[in-house]
């Protein structure tokens, strides 16, 4: 009776241990899922944690689109603070298992390190060629440090694994970190269209890509399909500063990493929230994920890219986010990105 007794309490404590385990994943993670169109049955993984251009906005945003409108079901995983807020930039991201299943994994994140399984989602995920979709601060989407499992991921990493000179975004994206080109929050960019590249796919109905995250320097591994024309200024009509350059902004390459499989990726040095208030840079991003999936059949010039719900995106900054939210608040079609006010960062 008593070793029936403890049997019982020791399954009682596993099962509690599980559910708990898989709560503390559910926490994490806000999930769109779609009943009709050609994604029905495949998934999306959105990871979004940077310090400054509002990803915890703009992805969510993304995959309610992607998940209404055509289907998918889609998964916004964010990084959480001590209380399960959403804590822009932090590492404290749980429930990676989810890219098992992924189809595509859209990702803006900035100098991450999450621990060792998460990471091991991520490497096993890119291994296996998995095709990815990349906002602006993913080329520096990692800074691991005192790691030597996962130290090759960093943005400048310059250790024996000589394949992964520069990381992730070198070896995986085509580019790591370099510079600003321009001044931030003071100069916005047009997107020019390569000429070879006006039937790309990923292009397609895409025009008038006027954005207001300032310019990256960036010589890419890749096909470079639109470069950054510099304004003078934060509105559409600002004039082209005329010392700089047209750089790329936006490119797709084949990537494979030593041991992996080839895998598809899209890469723009743009996408703050307010970025994709512009319909041109919206349909652009929506076409680069049908384009990671192998579905250019799907991508149409008139394809619906309107927001689902309110979208009423925050200014990038460092400074301060819409604190005290949870991926809860964000659940359903119908629930504003992002509610409440902003609050200042406390002094790390």
């Amino acid at each position: 009776m008593k070793h029936s007794v403890k049997l019982i309490l020791a399954f009682g404590v596993l099962l509690l241990s599980w559910t708990s385990k898989a709560d503390d994943h559910s926490r994490y993670r806000v999930v769109y899922k779609g009943d009709k169109g050609p994604g029905v049955g495949k998934n999306i993984v959105f990871i979004a944690t940077d310090h400054e251009y509002r990803s915890e906005e703009s992805l969510p945003a993304l995959a309610r689109i992607m998940a209404k409108r055509y289907g998918f079901t889609c998964t916004v995983v964010y990084a959480l603070d001590d209380e399960g807020y959403i804590l822009p930039g932090s590492s404290n991201l749980k429930g990676l298992d989810i890219l098992k299943k992924a189809d595509l994994l859209v990702m803006f994140m900035r100098f991450a390190h999450p621990e060792d399984q998460e990471m091991q989602h991520i490497d096993d995920y890119v291994k296996r060629g998995g095709p990815i979709v990349a906002f602006r601060t993913s080329t520096h989407a990692f800074e691991i440090k005192n790691d030597p499992k996962w130290e090759h991921y960093t943005w400048d990493y310059k250790g024996p694994k000589t394949a992964w000179k520069d990381g992730f975004g070198e070896y995986v994206l085509g580019e790591t970190w370099v510079s600003h080109y321009g001044t931030n929050h003071k100069q916005s960019s047009k997107l020019v269209i390569e000429p070879a590249q006006a039937n790309n796919p990923v292009m397609t109905g895409a025009k008038d890509i006027w954005v207001q995250s300032g310019g990256y320097t960036a010589e890419p591994k890749g096909t470079v399909i639109a470069r950054g024309q510099v304004l003078n200024g934060m509105t559409s009509d600002s004039k082209p500063d005329p010392t700089k350059e047209l750089l790329p902004v936006a490119w797709t390459r084949e990537y494979r990493i030593e041991g992996g499989k080839p895998g598809r990726a899209f890469v723009t040095t743009h996408g703050a929230a307010e970025d994709l208030l512009n319909d041109g840079f919206r349909r652009m991003a929506l076409n680069a994920m049908f384009w990671g999936m192998g579905m250019e059949k799907n991508i149409k010039a008139d394809n619906d890219i309107a927001f689902v719900g309110p979208y009423k995106p925050t200014t990038f900054n460092f400074s301060g986010y819409k604190a005290h939210v949870k991926p809860s608040d964000l659940a359903g079609w119908d629930s504003v990105i992002m509610p409440g006010e902003v609050v200042k960062k406390k002094a790390e």
